[in-house]
């Protein structure tokens, strides 16, 4: 999920802060970002509202930003 660390970074958000504000662990949020690891249904839910982009565009589906 590619897009997720350009998401962070645009708004100056550390992966400590966002993990914060979502009650989630820094490591996973690096996962995330890495690769390494693929966020549940869940997880994309929370990381779409939380920077207010469709899951579509999280996923790099789409290079429009807006929800439907």
């Amino acid at each position: 999920m590619i897009r997720l660390k350009e998401l962070r970074k645009e708004r100056h958000i550390s992966q400590l802060k966002l993990a914060m504000d979502l009650g989630m662990n820094q490591n996973s949020i690096s996962r995330y970002e890495t690769g390494e690891h693929e966020a549940d249904y869940k997880t994309l839910i929370a990381l779409a509202d939380y920077f207010d982009v469709s899951i579509d565009y999280l996923l790099e589906r789409t290079e429009n930003p807006m929800r439907n």
